[in-house]
C-alpha cells in the first residue's frame, strides 16, 4: 500500500522523515499520533484531577455547610467543557474540519441542509474508545415557525418597513414552499412535533440524516417519520446536540459546527452570533480558493468583535491550491490586509490545511488521496519540511501537513490560558479558604483557643447576613449606574448615527440627484457601540473588584470579631471580576448593510429630497430599535448578574466557614472523648495536608501564604 497514488518513486523519497517502513499504513493505529498538539490540553487535564482529589478528601472530612461548597467547587469543575465555535464561509470545508478535529471521518455528514438554522453541538468526552453515547435534538418552536412564515424573518420585516412588497412576498414564498415540504414528509404530525426535544441513547449517520440533512421533496404523507429517510426533521430543527466517547482528547470539549451567516432570512445568522456568544474560543473557517472577501461582511463583521487571542483563522481546502508554497503567503497576506481595513483582529493566528487530507489519515484511506491532490501535498510537504517532526511515518505527516496537530496546538493553548488557568486558580483559592475555615474549626476543638466572648454563632450569622445585604446592594446599585451610562451613552452613538447618515444622503441627493443610488457604511454605527460596551465593561470590571475587596475586609473583621485570635492565619481568598465577554450581537446586520433589489425599488419609488430624507430616518431608526435594544440590555444584563452571582458566592462561602468555626466551639466538651479526639487529629491531618497540596496548585508558598489584613483600629470600633 503506498502513500501517494500515482506519484513517482524519486518524488516519493523526497518526503521529510520518511522510512521505506513508512510508506505502508497496513499496521497503523492512528490514535498514536492524533493527539499531536494536546499537550497543553493533557498537562490542564492532569492539574484538573489532582485538584478535584484534594478537593474530594476535603468534602469526605468538612461539615455539613462547608461539605456543599465543596461540592459545588467539585461540581464546577467537573462541568467545564470548554467550547470551540467553527465559523465560516459556505462551501469552507467547516464540516469536514470538525470531523477531523473529533477524530471522526465520517461523524457528520458534509450535506448539511442549507435550508435549516442548526448549530450541532459535538459534546467530546475523554473515553478509552470512541462511541457514540446519545444525542438530543431541538425542533422550532411554534412561535418561531410563525414568525417566519408571517414576517420573512428579520429581512422580511425590513422589506416589509422598506416597503419592498415583490421581496416580501418573494421571501413568504420561499418560506412557504419550505413548509408545504415539512408537510408533505410529516403529514399529520407536522403541528404536534413543534417545540418537541428528541433525544436518543445513541446516534448513528442514519438518525444524523433524518434532523440535519437535505431529504426528498416530495414523499407520501402516508409514510411514517420512523421509517430512516434522511431529512424528515431538517426543514424544522433548531439544534442538535451529540455525545461521544473518543479516544483521542484528553479533556473533555464541546465543539459548535455553526451553519454561517447571510442567510436569506438571517436566521442563521442570528443562531451563529448566539453560538458566538457563549463561546470564548472560535475557528474561523475559510477556503483558500476564496480567502476572506468583502463579500464575506457577516463574517468579518462577527470577527471584529472577538479579540484576537480568542480567534483561529484555519484557511482549509489547501489541497486544491496549483502552488501552496506561494499563494499561501499571498492569502494570509490578503486576509490580514482585509481584516486591517474593517477595524478586524490583525495578530489573530492564521493557520493552513486540508481537513480532506487529515479525513483520509483518520479512515486509513491515504492510498485514495486523489493524483491532483497528492501533487499538491507533495509540494506543501517539500514547503514545510521544517515543520514536520523527525521519524514521522507517512500517516503521521500527511496529518502534520493537514493542519490539524497546529490547529489543536492552537485551541490547547487558548483553552489552558483563556479558561483552563482562571478555573483552576480561582476554584482552589476558594478551596484554600474553605480549608483554611476547617483548619480554625479544627484548631479550636483540639486546642479550645481563646476567642472573643459573648457573641453567639445566631449572633455571628444575623451581622454576617446583614453585611451580605449590604455589599450585594452597593454592587447592585453601582452596576446600575454605570449601565444607566452606557445606555445614554449607546442612545448618543445612535441618534448621531442617524443624524450623520441623513446628512450624508441629503448632500449625496444635492450632488447627484435622485438617479444614482446612495449607500452609506453603518460600521461607524458599530465603533461607538463597540467604543460604548468598552467603557461599561471596564467599569463594571472596576466596581466589581472594589466590592470583592471590601466585601473581604469587612468579613475578615467579622471573623476576628467573633470568634478572636483562634482565626489568625485564615485566608480569604478575594474574587477577581472576569472580562465581559465580546459584544458578538454588533455582527447583526442592520439596513445599511444591503443593497438589495428591494432598496433600489424604494430609492426609485420615493420622490424629493425631504421625503428621502424623513423617510430615510424613520426607516433607519425603526430597523435599529430592536437591534439597540438588544445590544444595551442583553450584554450588560448578563454580565452583571455574573458580578453579582460572583460576589453572593463568595458571601455564602464565609457563612459557611462561621458556622463551621461556631459549631466547633459548641464542641470543646467532646474533647475529653479519646475516640472523638483520635477522629479530630486525623481530621486536622488531613485538612493539612490537603490545605498544602490546594496551596501548592494556586501557586501560593507554603510557610507565609497571603493573609487579609484586618486594620486593627477598625476591629477596635467594630468590638
Amino acid at each position: 500500500m503506498t502513500l501517494m497514488p500515482q506519484i513517482a518513486d524519486s518524488e516519493q523519497d523526497d518526503l521529510p522523515g520518511q522510512s521505506p517502513e513508512a510508506q505502508s499504513l497496513e499496521s497503523l493505529a492512528p490514535q498514536e499520533f492524533l493527539d499531536l498538539g494536546l499537550e497543553p490540553l493533557a498537562a490542564f487535564a492532569a492539574r484538573a484531577r489532582k485538584l478535584d482529589a484534594s478537593l474530594s478528601a476535603l468534602e469526605h472530612v468538612a461539615g455539613d455547610a462547608t461539605g456543599r461548597s465543596v461540592a459545588r467547587l467539585r461540581q464546577e469543575l467537573a462541568e467545564f467543557e470548554p467550547a470551540i465555535t467553527i465559523l465560516g464561509q459556505v462551501k469552507a470545508g467547516k464540516t469536514t474540519l470538525v470531523n477531523a478535529m473529533a477524530g471522526w471521518s465520517d461523524l457528520l455528514p458534509s450535506d448539511v441542509n442549507p435550508w435549516t438554522s442548526v448549530v450541532t453541538s459535538l459534546h467530546l468526552i475523554p473515553g478509552p474508545r470512541r462511541q457514540e453515547v446519545g444525542a438530543r435534538f431541538q425542533l422550532m418552536k411554534e412561535d418561531e415557525w410563525d414568525r417566519l412564515l408571517t414576517k420573512g424573518g428579520r429581512l422580511g420585516e425590513l422589506a416589509q418597513r422598506a416597503d419592498a412588497g415583490g421581496e416580501l412576498d418573494k421571501i413568504r414564498n420561499q418560506i412557504e414552499t419550505m413548509r408545504e415540504k415539512s408537510r408533505r414528509r410529516l403529514g399529520r404530525k407536522f403541528e404536534l412535533l413543534l417545540g418537541q426535544e428528541h433525544e436518543y441513547g445513541y446516534f448513528d449517520r442514519n438518525l444524523l440524516e433524518r434532523y440535519v440533512c437535505l431529504g426528498d421533496d416530495f414523499i407520501d404523507e402516508d409514510e411514517a417519520p420512523d421509517d430512516g429517510k434522511q431529512g424528515w426533521f431538517a426543514d424544522i430543527t433548531r439544534a442538535a446536540d451529540l455525545y461521544l466517547n473518543t479516544a483521542v482528547l484528553p479533556y473533555q470539549m464541546c465543539i459548535r459546527d455553526t451553519p454561517g451567516v447571510n442567510d436569506t432570512f438571517l436566521m442563521r445568522e442570528q443562531v451563529t452570533i448566539g453560538a458566538v456568544r457563549d463561546s470564548r474560543i472560535c475557528v474561523v473557517v475559510l477556503s483558500a480558493n476564496q480567502a476572506l472577501t468583502t463579500v464575506d461582511m457577516g463574517l468579518i463583521r462577527l470577527i471584529s468583535n472577538l479579540k484576537s487571542r480568542d480567534v483561529i483563522i484555519f484557511v482549509n481546502r489547501i489541497d486544491e491550491l496549483s502552488d501552496p508554497a506561494t499563494q499561501v503567503p499571498e492569502i494570509e497576506a490578503s486576509i490580514r490586509d482585509t481584516l486591517a481595513k474593517h477595524q478586524g483582529p490583525q495578530d489573530a493566528t492564521i493557520l493552513f490545511g486540508s481537513g480532506y487530507w487529515a479525513n483520509k489519515v483518520l479512515g486509513e484511506t491515504v492510498e485514495d488521496i486523489e493524483p491532483e491532490s497528492a501533487k499538491v501535498l507533495m509540494s506543501w510537504a517539500r514547503a514545510r519540511a521544517a515543520d514536520i517532526k523527525p521519524g514521522s511515518n507517512s500517516a503521521e505527516m500527511v496529518w502534520q501537513l493537514s493542519g490539524l496537530s497546529a490547529l489543536n496546538l492552537a485551541i490547547s493553548e487558548r483553552i489552558v490560558a483563556t479558561l483552563g488557568e482562571p478555573l483552576l486558580g480561582r476554584i482552589g483559592s476558594d478551596a484554600v479558604s474553605i480549608a483554611g475555615g476547617m483548619q480554625v474549626a479544627n484548631r479550636v476543638r483540639l486546642e479550645g483557643a481563646s476567642h472573643v466572648e459573648d457573641v453567639s454563632l445566631p449572633e455571628v450569622i444575623e451581622r454576617l447576613d446583614s453585611l451580605t445585604k449590604e455589599h450585594t446592594k452597593a454592587l447592585a446599585d453601582n452596576l446600575a449606574t454605570i449601565t444607566k451610562s452606557y445606555h445614554e451613552r449607546a442612545d448618543r452613538a445612535h441618534t448621531s448615527f442617524l443624524e450623520r447618515a441623513t446628512a450624508s444622503l441629503v448632500k449625496h441627493l444635492e450632488d447627484y440627484g435622485e438617479h444614482e443610488v446612495w449607500q452609506y457604511d453603518p460600521t461607524g454605527l458599530r465603533l461607538l457601540l463597540r467604543s460604548a460596551y468598552s467603557v461599561y465593561a471596564a467599569h463594571a470590571q472596576s466596581a466589581a473588584n472594589e466590592a470583592f475587596s471590601a466585601a473581604v475586609q469587612d468579613m475578615a473583621v467579622l471573623l476576628y470579631t467573633s470568634f478572636g485570635d483562634v482565626v489568625e492565619g485564615i485566608e480569604l481568598a478575594q474574587p477577581e471580576a472576569p472580562e465581559a465577554p465580546a459584544p458578538a450581537a454588533l455582527a447583526q446586520t442592520i439596513v445599511l448593510d444591503f443593497n438589495d433589489g428591494w432598496w433600489v425599488s424604494w430609492w426609485r419609488r420615493t420622490r424629493g429630497y425631504k421625503a428621502f430624507s424623513e423617510k430615510f430616518y424613520s426607516m433607519i431608526a425603526g430597523e435599529t430599535q430592536n437591534f439597540m435594544a438588544e445590544f444595551k440590555t442583553l450584554p450588560p444584563g448578563a454580565f452583571n448578574a455574573q458580578l453579582e452571582g460572583i460576589l453572593q458566592s463568595f458571601l455564602e462561602q464565609c457563612r459557611n466557614i462561621a458556622i463551621e468555626i461556631g459549631k466547633s466551639n459548641d464542641d470543646k466538651s467532646h474533647l475529653q472523648d479519646v475516640a472523638l479526639s483520635t477522629e479530630e487529629k486525623r481530621r486536622s491531618s488531613v485538612i493539612e495536608n490537603v490545605l498544602a497540596d490546594l496551596k501548592e496548585a494556586v501557586g501560593e508558598p507554603q510557610d507565609e501564604a497571603p493573609q487579609v489584613d484586618v486594620p486593627q483600629a477598625e476591629v477596635a470600633e467594630n468590638e
